[in-house]
């Protein structure tokens, strides 16, 4: 009688994935979610905290003042995200993620939180960019750290629901609103501090990947040795010559229309709506309650595109589900901000702008990882990122001077037109190859002076090498 081999049962999530896995996955999706949390927590007092700062900085208070003046410090924040960013991005790829994510997440806690005893428009300013300084870390370093630890066939889907974190951020900032928004904007940005809290447990449970690890050893043996290698040159100088410059710019360029569509939208809905509100002739205290609740619904939209975008990704493949996240919102800005609409309709729409967008950002992330090879994968993303926010930061201020000068302080056209920049990010897709199913890069492999190999991994056209 002749015997038959049987399956191999079947492994599921639960045996797949290791605790050490889920511990990072929860260090970094708290700090990718307390960042988004003090992030959120301005745009929503951006309004009254102009108000009470324009005088005491010699300004008249009035529409086009609160958009100039908030759309500069808005504009300071990116800026700060941006240098910051890459600076930590680079400091992650030579001396390991873990440390560098806790020494950004200090820094944007506390200097937010410090802006509560801002006196006038400029300090405030200058606070928000030290705080931009720390919160460019949280992306691509933890998006490094997860994709590195989360070595199997959830990774994408892992970075997506660290991405998730964001908007998860912004909808408890919107709660927190809600509640205590009527204390004044001093106490809510003094409660930002909360995420310093986060870095006891990042640094006691969240591990460094062994990846890195073996990267920053080699480096260093080489250098104790006087050898050199290719995975030795400066990151930057690497990442903007052959073979990773194309990779670099195809990811510049989602990043940056991403962006751009993203933080014109975000920073303005709100005061579209006391703008609203305003007409209607309704107290300051519903302008709040509206405020919360339209950023409570955009966030939720917000968690669902973050979320899902990494299961999109692996059911469709990555570029497809970019094309659904940039389709979701463009139809819905098209819809909702350049005409007048009631504010049930915003309620309405704003989940699914909240869903395209954040959906955009998410995928940035769960796709940069594939990009890179370890030595240089949290600058790579750190560049990409800070290349969008430094062209980004100028969006929000651009759309209120748009509002002011050409539109006669309509802020829903301004956002609308500084919005469809972002369809620069389908330039960037019509180049990106498919990833999906492929090993994440590695390093090359020294050969000897001038015959090093490329990066091996998921990108293997001849158009990538050239």
């Amino acid at each position: 009688m002749s015997k038959t081999q049987a399956a191999p049962p079947a492994r599921g999530w639960r045996t797949e994935i290791t605790r050490i896995q889920w511990l990072v996955l929860l260090g970094t999706t708290m700090g990718w979610a307390l960042d988004g949390f003090a992030g959120s927590l301005y745009a929503l007092v951006l309004g009254p905290a102009m108000t009470e700062l324009l005088p005491h900085s010699g300004v008249a208070v009035d529409p086009d003042a609160i958009g100039f003046y908030g759309g500069l410090t808005v504009a300071l924040f990116l800026a700060g995200w941006a240098v910051g960013g890459l600076l930590f991005g680079m400091l992650a790829d030579y001396f390991g993620r873990v440390r560098v994510l806790s020494a950004g997440i200090v820094t944007y806690a506390v200097f937010t939180a410090l802006a509560a005893f801002a006196d006038t428009w400029w300090q405030l300013g200058v606070l928000r960019f030290v705080a931009g300084l720390g919160s460019g870390v949280e992306a691509p370093v933890g998006a490094a750290l997860v994709a590195e630890v989360w070595r199997n066939r959830y990774r994408a889907r892992a970075c997506g629901v660290m991405m998730s974190g964001y908007a998860a951020g912004f909808f408890i900032a919107a709660l927190a609103y809600q509640l205590l928004g009527d204390h004044g904007w001093r106490l809510m940005m003094g409660i930002a501090v909360a995420p310093a809290l986060l870095v006891w447990f990042i640094r006691r449970y969240v591990p460094e990947p062994p990846e890195i690890q073996g990267a920053i050893a080699a480096r260093r043996t080489r250098k104790s040795q006087g050898q050199a290698a290719v995975a030795d040159q400066f990151v930057l100088r690497r990442l903007l010559a052959a073979p990773l410059l194309s990779r670099t710019a195809i990811c510049t360029t989602l990043a940056t229309g991403s962006l751009i569509a993203f933080w014109s939208v975000s920073t303005w809905y709100p005061q579209i709506i006391r703008q609203m509100t305003a007409a209607g002739a309704m107290s300051p205290e519903t302008a709040n309650s509206r405020v919360a609740v339209a950023s409570m619904l955009f966030n939720a939209g917000g968690v669902l595109g973050y979320a899902s975008w990494g299961f999109l990704a692996d059911a469709f493949g990555r570029r497809k589900a970019f094309a659904i996240s940039f389709a979701v919102s463009a139809v819905s800005v098209g819809y909702l901000f350049p005409f007048h609409h009631g504010y049930g309709e915003f309620l309405l729409a704003l989940p699914v702008v909240g869903f395209g967008m954040f959906g955009a950002l998410s995928g940035t992330f769960v796709y940069g990882p594939e990009l890179f090879p370890p030595s240089v994968r949290a600058t790579g993303m750190a560049l990409c990122n800070s290349i969008g926010r430094s062209i980004t930061a100028a969006g929000p201020l651009v759309a209120g001077v748009m509002a002011a000068s050409w539109f006669g302080g309509d802020l829903g056209l301004a956002t609308t037109c500084v919005a469809a920049v972002g369809l620069i990010a389908v330039a960037g897709l019509a180049f990106a190859p498919e990833t999906r199913g492929a090993e994440l890069p590695t390093d090359p492999i020294d050969l000897g002076p001038d015959r090093a190999q490329p990066p091996t991994g998921p990108i293997t056209s001849k158009e990538m090498y050239t």
